[in-house]
């Protein structure tokens, strides 16, 4: 018998040089956190298909004194979502951050981001998977993205207090063969194609193969996108307690690099959203991906478990862009509001990450008290290497000519009217992280009704940086230990009471200008809150109140690209509330909101740049408010299943640009999706996104680079089921 718990699909990879533990015992979904198994008899064997959760440990969600939010493969197929961007969008805890001009996944959990100069990180399948260039992720392959928020980094490790995001992939079922495949055409000349097979090669070997294809124009002017990707997943049975799993990752994304739209005087309308304002000349930028992930499960018996693993990954992003100039000194656009000096610029960005993880999970009893444990260690390495060049225009002071200021009309631009600008070497260096971490966690169930958490992990990060440019090495260790704790309390059936505690700790990359390495983030998170379990157990939801504070925050330097500042103390305090599962009738619903109050904490002026942040200025991108509401429902037409649904998503205005008081405006999107079944195993799907045609803008780093939203975006396709 081959034993795995309901929804865990065994995290695993393929790691040609490192077996490191990923996640342990699984996470039950319902209210009564019993492990549930789904069997299938085969030849008069049962095979038990099921995927550990990363860090969890087995517990159901109402015994975690976290706020857990998962969005599910099915409602990012309802909604048509194709990036893990707009996945997120369904959460209102988190929210969109600058994103290297559409370039790589940026987004704040709570308030709180990473480095602006590197792309946010998140886990996949446990494991560090976000922090190279390999692109925006796609949504292909995604079983169920999980918003795990609160001061988890006592467990986690290396992240941001407000929270992790965690992507589960789909993993080969053994012992199964199905099968979907679709092929789309939505607005803009779109066309995607996709498609996700399981084999079932043995009674123990199974292949799923899953990969995409997307081509097509977008909503803004000459900004063509092409992006592809293989993602398949190999499950092996060892014997009935044991399984080994390899996913592999090919990917590639080519596109113009876009940095979006002027706003002039707090205009929004001072161009047109889709105006490009780059050079079509620049070409693309192509970002790729390779990466491995193996993990291998042991379940000892009913009680404990092992599970070891190790992921790999290479991503490589080159490519040429043009840029506005966002200084004002040299800026001409300032001077006649038409003609927009810009800069060029090259990249050439090469990240090397690899991770092994050990995790063994079990229970046991002292007297009355139950104990759940989780121990775990894993080494983690990041090679980044970097190549920067930029030609800049010359300050207005000289009288530069249009030419040397690399000008375009924004009203009627005109490209390829000046031969394109050489560059010259700004950043030449090899960054490089290697991090070790040991944890442990123990709940101690003290009665029926009430348990207690405790735990704590101890980091050490070694810190290299190689300058090539100003040959200039430095070197830095730090070491660290994280507490955590957390109490979960239940009053009743329907209604559970929590509170966590923790501290975290998180390397920052690079050095600043004069070539010292950053000393590390430090943090702290208070949590508390309700879990409420209703219509037994078909709807769940959470109400939180947090804190958050961060020390040695980092933000871009606006005068050295690819360089950062120290900003020092930053806080988040808020209330959120999320609220998923089915209503009587047969009503699909999902409710979420988020209040956010971030802010620095302290005041940094560079005598160079005159950057400045005073204390009370509000942490950019990051709304107060942000909900997102949507319902769906089945019903039959004939004999035939249809399902309609419709959302809405609000997002409140933010701060522009750091150390300013240029603002984003709030935005209402609506959205609509629906989908009907034509014949047996073949439906015709479709969604319309920003229903209502409204200007919304995404993200910004200044005025003169704000990412403009989608209009209204209609997309059709059908899919057939095997």
């Amino acid at each position: 018998m081959f034993r795995f718990a309901k929804d865990n699909r065994l995290l695993a990879g393929t790691l040609p040089v490192a077996i490191a533990l990923a996640p342990c015992p699984a996470l039950a979904e319902g209210a009564e956190g019993a492990e549930s198994e789904e069997r299938e008899e085969s030849s008069g064997a049962i095979t038990v298909t099921g995927v550990r959760q990363a860090y969890r440990g087995d517990f159901a969600i109402s015994e975690i004194p976290q706020s857990i939010a998962e969005i599910s493969a099915a409602t990012l197929e309802q909604n048509g979502i194709q990036r893990l961007t707009d996945a997120l969008d369904l959460n209102a805890s988190v929210v969109r951050q600058n994103t290297l001009g559409g370039l790589w996944d940026a987004f704040a959990i709570r308030g709180f981001t990473g480095d602006e100069n590197m792309p946010s990180g998140y886990l996949v399948n446990g494991f560090n998977g976000g922090r190279g260039f390999g692109g925006q992720r796609d949504a292909a392959g995604i079983e169920r993205v999980e918003v795990l928020k609160g001061p988890a980094a006592a467990l986690i490790g290396r992240g941001e207090p407000g929270g992790t995001i965690n992507l589960v992939t789909k993993q080969a079922e053994l012992g199964r063969t199905f099968g979907t495949a679709s092929v789309q055409y939505g607005s803009f000349d779109r066309v995607r194609g996709e498609a996700d097979v399981n084999l079932a090669v043995t009674g123990g070997l199974t292949a799923r193969l899953i990969g995409y294809a997307e081509d097509g124009d977008t909503f803004r002017e000459h900004v063509h996108q092409t992006r592809w990707g293989f993602l398949p997943s190999v499950g092996l049975a060892l014997g009935p307690d044991t399984r080994l799993t390899y996913d592999f990752e090919k990917t590639r994304v080519e596109v113009p690099f876009d940095r979006g739209i002027v706003v002039l005087d707090g205009d929004f309308r001072t161009v047109p959203r889709s105006r490009f304002l780059g050079e079509p000349g620049d070409g693309d930028t192509v970002a790729r991906a390779t990466g491995h992930q193996l993990r291998l499960q042991h379940d000892f018996n009913d009680r404990w478990s092992l599970l070891v693993g190790g992921s790999i990954r290479h991503t490589l992003l080159t490519g040429f862009s043009s840029d506005a100039e966002t200084a004002a000194s040299r800026q001409s656009l300032y001077l006649d509001g038409r003609s927009l000096s810009r800069q060029r610029r090259s990249r050439y960005y090469d990240a090397d990450h690899a991770v092994v993880r050990a995790e063994l999970a079990g229970e046991f009893e002292t007297g009355s008290l139950r104990h759940r444990v989780l121990i775990g260690a894993d080494y983690d390495e990041f090679t980044y290497d970097q190549v920067f060049r930029r030609f800049r225009p010359p300050a207005l002071s000289t009288g530069p000519t249009e030419q040397q200021g690399y000008v375009i009309d924004i009203h009627d631009p005109v490209y390829g009217r000046f031969p394109l600008p050489d560059v010259a070497v700004m950043t030449d260096r090899v960054d490089r992280q290697r991090a070790m971490g040991v944890y442990v966690q123990d709940q101690i169930e003290i009665t029926d009704r009430l348990q207690v958490r405790v735990g704590g992990r101890y980091d050490r990060v070694r810190l290299e940086t190689d300058n090539r440019l100003s040959g200039v090495d430095s070197r830095r260790t730090h070491s660290r230990f994280s507490p955590q704790a957390g109490i979960v309390y239940k009053l009743s059936d329907p209604l559970t009471v929590y509170a966590a505690y923790g501290q975290g700790f998180r390397a920052n990359v690079g050095t600043d200008v004069s070539g010292t390495i950053f000393d590390p983030e430090s943090s702290e998170s208070m949590e508390a809150g309700l879990k409420l379990t209703l219509l037994g157990g078909a709807l769940n939801g959470t109400l939180a109140a947090f804190q958050l504070t961060k020390s040695n925050v980092l933000a871009t330097d606006p005068d050295a690209p690819g360089y950062s500042l120290a900003i020092g103390k930053a806080r988040s305090r808020g209330v959120e509330f999320d609220l998923s599962g089915r209503l009587p009738g047969g009503v699909d619903l999902l409710v979420s909101y988020a209040y956010v109050d971030a802010e620095a904490r302290s005041t940094m002026v560079d005598p160079n740049t005159s950057f400045q942040v005073r204390p009370g200025d509000p942490l950019v991108n990051i709304p107060r408010h942000n909900l997102n509401m949507q319902a769906a429902r089945t019903f039959a037409i004939g004999d035939r299943e249809a399902q309609i649904g419709a959302g809405m998503q609000y997002v409140g205005k933010r701060r522009g640009e750091t150390g300013s008081t240029f603002t984003l405006p709030a935005h209402t999107l609506f959205r609509v999706f629906g989908k009907l079944d034509l014949i047996d195993n073949v439906e015709l799907f479709g969604s319309v996104t920003n229903l209502f045609d409204a200007h919304w803008y995404a993200n910004s780093y200044s005025p003169l680079w704000v990412q403009p939203g989608a209009p209204r975006t209609a997309t059709i396709g059908l899919r057939a089921h095997f």
